[in-house]
């Protein structure tokens, strides 16, 4: 059985405030346009000059939905202007043969992930096209060897077409379920049965995908413990591989959406911390092992697999077994990493369109990593995704002192060694099983761009 991950009150208090995912270093809030086409183009041809290219990676981002959900703030369109998602494809396609242009065909695209939005937006007949370009215009890795990905909403999809689904090549799926408790979808108006969802949990297996994830979302308006609660029971029950419990991010000043939220309606902050509490010790107790943020998955499961043997990535996506690919973002607002560069494209179709009948790339912003930045990026994933920074190796691959050059990292991590979050010697720091939960806040100690940063965050716990 799987060790309980401890959830130690006065701690998670004390620790949780605002902070980024570290889903890169550094982080998009530093991003900036003058990183252009010409600099992504250049990124692109690096990467090919190194001794053992990486596979491939793709990101497609469909942006439209048929109905708001209150809560997201996702890049999204909301349209049931079925027109637009053939128009959108077409310069998909367009982008798809830009960006194959740049790359070796003996890379092999080992990772697909489509996200939105809704992907599911496209019909099958659509996302076969879309998977045609992309065999098109890159060499998918064997099946065996592949993880081919996608969100879904229960409510835009049948058991019969994730069958279709299946067949066109996708072997993983991602169900977006956030909260099965009738007043509390009613009040972020996404509405659906837990009748459906179950059927596709079903169909999902029945059909072969190779792993099937659900989605939560605590801290939703008018959730209590109980309701929540039952939510988990349920969710249990259908034992999905995987399950991410993402907090709920309330800002109505970024998020119009958000704004038809009533605050009345919002569960006060002491009552987040308590539907963690819950999540964890409900998932640990149901046998899921915790993997770190907000991702639980079964004892079996490739992530539990990969953190065990100290293979866990982490991108984009959040937590990966192929992390480690030069990803490529295709689509509107898409964010790619090729080489020591971070790409993302322009945000509006029309810029999207302008650009790509031009014979452009639709990058819009990027950032190039210096030596300080790759050095920073290896120890926050290290903890991120290991638990544990080897200093021995740091000092190696990046020809620093790790003490002298991190003096003032290290006062501040002494208070959280002090905590029990950590142990750190002179050669060593390792996360404790009470620091777990507190990941984002050991990796912004090493974070050179937080004093400046004006975005405001999410908060880390």
């Amino acid at each position: 059985m799987p060790q309980p991950q401890p959830f130690i009150r006065p701690l998670v208090e004390k620790y949780d405030r605002p902070g980024p995912r570290y889903t890169s270093y550094p982080t998009a809030p530093q991003f900036h346009a003058a990183f252009a086409e010409d600099d992504y183009r250049a990124q692109a041809a690096q990467s090919h000059r190194v001794a053992a290219p990486k596979p491939l990676s793709a990101y497609v981002h469909v942006p439209f939905c048929e109905s708001l959900c209150y809560y997201c703030a996702c890049h999204k369109i909301v349209t049931h202007r079925r027109e637009r998602a053939a128009e959108y494809l077409a310069l998909l396609k367009r982008e798809i043969g830009l960006q194959a242009e740049l790359f070796d065909s003996e890379r092999t695209l080992a990772q697909l992930h489509l996200g939105g939005g809704t992907p599911t937006y496209l019909n099958t007949a659509q996302l076969g096209e879309l998977m045609e370009a992309l065999a098109a215009g890159f060499r998918f890795a064997p099946p065996e060897a592949r993880e081919f990905s996608l969100e879904v909403d229960p409510r835009t999809v049948t058991p019969s077409q994730l069958h279709e689904l299946r067949a066109l090549g996708f072997n993983r799926l991602s169900f977006g379920v956030q909260d099965f408790d009738p007043e509390v979808q009613a009040a972020v108006n996404r509405v659906q049965g837990e009748a459906e969802v179950a059927a596709l949990m079903t169909a999902a297996r029945d059909a072969g995908f190779h792993s099937v994830s659900v989605d939560l979302i605590y801290g939703l308006p008018r959730q209590t413990v109980a309701s929540f609660a039952a939510t988990l029971d349920k969710i249990v029950a259908l034992r999905p591989d995987r399950i991410a419990t993402y907090s709920y991010a309330h800002l109505p000043e970024r998020f119009k959406a958000q704004r038809l939220i009533r605050d009345e309606d919002m569960p006060p902050p002491e009552r987040k911390l308590e539907l963690l509490e819950l999540t964890i010790h409900r998932l640990t107790d149901a046998g899921y092992v915790y993997i770190g943020m907000d991702h639980f998955a079964l004892p079996d499961d490739e992530l539990v697999r990969a953190q065990r043997e100290g293979t866990l990535q982490r991108n984009f996506q959040g937590y990966s077994t192929h992390a480690d690919c030069d990803l490529i973002g295709l689509g509107v607002s898409a964010i790619g990493e090729v080489g020591d560069g971070y790409s993302q494209n322009v945000k509006e179709i029309a810029a999207y369109r302008e650009r790509l009948e031009a014979g452009r790339l639709p990058v819009l912003r990027g950032y190039r990593l210096d030596d300080e930045d790759r050095l920073r990026r290896d120890v926050i994933h290290a903890l991120m995704c290991h638990g544990r920074v080897d200093v021995d190796a740091i000092e190696a691959r990046h020809g620093i002192d790790f003490a002298g050059h991190f003096d003032d990292a290290l006062k501040a991590l002494a208070p959280m060694r002090d905590d029990g979050l950590i142990t750190l010697g002179e050669r060593r720091l390792e996360v404790r099983p009470a620091g777990r939960l507190m990941l984002r806040n050991l990796a912004m100690v090493f974070d050179a761009y937080l004093d400046g940063d004006k975005v405001r965050y999410s908060r880390t716990v």
